[in-house]
């Protein structure tokens, strides 16, 4: 900003305040005392406004646990609050997060699980004995899915 970019401004926030104090003691009682306090009050704040305010530098969030202890064979432990879930997903959606967001705002890897793998496990084995995920008309093979057959006796 130039000098007469400056002196522009400047006699703006003069202008300013001498309006503001103007229209503030014709509709109040002010001392003759605390108008120069007013005076130097709104131009403190006008001068406040007009300067540029540096970007806060967002810090993220510091985990509840640190990544490695947040995740168990039976429970996830929440990044938010702490405590320990099966399945993150309904937990961060409720606390205004996506999978994406929870993950990079937190620090976390692209390959976090939001899944305890004790209840994955138990959510695929459930699946495969009711034959979910199969498609129509393909049949189970049951000597398949309980382990290898065994060989016939060969006779000589």
């Amino acid at each position: 900003m130039d000098a007469a970019d400056n002196n522009n401004a400047n006699e703006l926030l003069v202008t300013l305040t001498a309006d503001i104090v103007a229209a503030h003691v014709s509709h109040n009682s002010v001392g003759v005392s605390d108008v120069a306090t007013l005076i130097t009050n709104v131009h403190g704040a006008l001068t406040g406004l007009a300067e540029p305010t540096k970007a806060a530098v967002e810090e993220k969030p510091k985990g509840a646990v640190s990544i490695r202890a947040s995740v168990k064979p039976g429970h996830l432990i929440s990044m938010i609050d702490g405590k320990p879930y099966r399945m993150l997903k309904r937990h961060i959606q409720f606390n205004g997060y996506t999978p994406e967001t929870y993950r990079e705002t937190f620090g976390l890897p692209k390959d976090y699980p939001l899944v305890a793998a004790n209840y994955a496990a138990q959510r695929k084995e459930l699946a495969l004995k009711i034959d979910l995920g199969r498609k129509p008309g393909q049949v189970r093979n049951k000597t398949a899915a309980k382990g290898p057959a065994k060989k016939a006796a060969q006779t000589v």
